[in-house]
């Protein structure tokens, strides 16, 4: 049985594990992101050499990440990722192979290989949580576009008044911040005095959680069927923090069936599901990344 480090780069933490080749995880741990890229070099070269006879590192990062070249454009929370090369970098390091992916493609492939969307070729996978981010899967190979931001649903824009020309995107009126954010204000309370869960599991006590819990679901249902008419996927899988939320898929499709009612013509309902896999969905994405990135 052979041995992979794969290795989860987040905003605030970086989570290493230890995984073999038939998606087992073995051993996983966490450190705080390090403040330059030589440290963070340095974290993932001490957890290589912790173990033995590893056969390659497989990494899920933030950003515009070009898996061929080795770089990432883009921005994100750790801006010393960005211009580097790095798996070329870890490669002349460890001296084992290296590849890299997107975190939310990282987390749809995950569901690819052994989840939600293991079925099917096509889908779409949508992360809901601090934003909006996602990957599209064609023949069960991310599409990433040209410019590396295929799947990138969160810049999408969900709102538009025509008399003032204000405009949102998916991110700023569809994610769960955008909920808490809604309610501090219109509540006159300091956003850090609320928390999201409470809202989603008391809203139908609150009017104020109800018309924001409402909204981000008509959001998100109205996202979810323009992707389906925009690429007609197989499935449409949820990951993030919401999708742990046991009524999700229920009160999602209220919302659809209004949409519906509405446009009767609209025959293509989309197959909604939620992730199999949450924490561990970067890691177990990031190694089916390495075992298909040159076939």
């Amino acid at each position: 049985m052979k041995k992979y480090l794969c290795v989860d780069v987040g905003g605030s933490s970086i989570k290493i594990g230890l995984l073999d080749d038939s998606g087992t995880i073995h051993e996983t741990k966490k450190v705080s992101v390090p403040p330059t890229i030589e440290d963070m070099y340095q974290v993932i070269e001490d957890a290589f050499h912790s173990y033995e006879n590893i056969e390659g590192v497989a990494l899920s990062m933030p950003g515009a990440v070009d898996s061929e070249k080795g770089v990432i454009g883009g921005s994100s929370a750790i801006d010393y990722i960005h211009g580097p090369h790095i798996k070329e970098d870890l490669q002349n390091r460890l001296h084992v192979r290296v590849e890299m992916e997107n975190d939310a493609n990282c987390a749809a492939l995950a569901e690819v290989w052994k989840g939600a969307a293991s079925d099917v070729d096509d889908c779409c996978f949508i992360v809901s949580g601090t934003g909006i981010g996602g990957a599209i899967v064609k023949n069960r190979r991310i599409h990433k576009g040209v410019h590396l931001h295929g799947g990138e649903f969160g810049y999408m824009i969900a709102e538009f008044n025509f008399e003032t020309h204000e405009m949102h995107t998916w991110s700023d009126v569809g994610s769960t911040v955008a909920v808490v954010r809604s309610v501090a204000k219109e509540k006159g309370v300091d956003i850090s005095t609320l928390d999201g869960q409470e809202i989603f599991d008391h809203y139908h006590d609150d009017p104020i959680y109800a018309k924001y819990v409402d909204k981000y679901y008509y959001v998100l249902a109205n996202g979810i069927y323009n992707l389906q008419y925009a690429y007609d996927p197989q499935k449409i899988v949820i990951g993030g923090g919401i999708s742990a939320r046991e009524d999700l898929l229920e009160e999602l499709n209220k919302r659809l069936d209004v949409i519906f009612q509405t446009f009767t013509h609209a025959k293509v309902r989309p197959t909604v599901l939620t992730c199999r896999y949450h924490n561990d969905a970067n890691l177990l994405g990031a190694l089916y990344h390495f075992f298909t990135a040159n076939s």
